[in-house]
């Protein structure tokens, strides 16, 4: 896109390419970071966010560094971490490790971070650290069965997506929906806008969904 600095996400998240759509922000590539995203004995959640943030973000810097059409991009990088007290919780994969965190997160408060990095075009890297708090309902067997077989869980920290079936899970929730989600939109473009990016620049033309 013509009349604004190329912006890259460092992630191949659908949602949090979808959360900076609703934004109004498309970025120009996708560079997905492959890193190691198992949290170090005893590392606490928001250590444990922060540090695979800045991973992924250094990763795409290494890549868009080589590509002469993205260099001097704006780099956003992301990583959600779900804990309760200071147990982090799997990105589950399988239905042993999603039922696991269901029984878990059962009637009780769980806490969902998400730490975002931007790497500037001079190279100067940017964090912030988000934090919202999550009760759900106590869950039966038979919602944590029926849950796992629609298969939403797959590949989601602490074994659900509130953006789906799980929404109905919460009973109450406190700081922002899109963190839990992904992606904190509100401290996202605040970041993006202190640092000269024009997020403002896709609105004209949005389209109203």
């Amino acid at each position: 896109m013509l009349g604004r600095p190329k912006f890259v996400l460092a992630s191949g998240s659908p949602r949090r390419l979808s959360l900076l759509n609703q934004a109004g922000i498309e970025p120009d590539a996708l560079r997905p970071a492959d890193v190691d995203e198992t949290p170090k004995r005893g590392e606490l959640p928001r250590a444990c966010a922060n540090r695979l943030a800045r991973a992924k973000a250094d990763a795409a810097l290494k890549s868009v560094q080589l590509d002469d059409e993205l260099r001097g991009a704006f780099i956003l990088s992301a990583d959600t971490v779900v804990a309760v007290g200071r147990r982090i919780l799997p990105k589950a994969n399988l239905v042993d490790e999603a039922a696991q965190c269901l029984r878990l997160l059962s009637g009780r408060n769980h806490r969902v971070y998400t730490a975002i990095c931007l790497v500037t075009p001079r190279e100067a890297f940017r964090q912030r650290l988000v934090e919202t708090r999550v009760r759900f309902k106590r869950l039966s067997e038979d919602d944590i069965q029926a849950y796992i077989g629609s298969g939403e869980w797959r590949g989601k920290a602490g074994g659900y997506a509130v953006q789906g079936i799980a929404g109905s899970f919460v009973v109450k929730m406190v700081g922002s929906y899109s963190n839990v989600v992904g992606l904190p939109l509100y401290e996202t473009t605040t970041l993006l806008g202190g640092e000269g990016f024009p997020i403002r620049f896709g609105w004209l033309n949005a389209t109203a969904i």
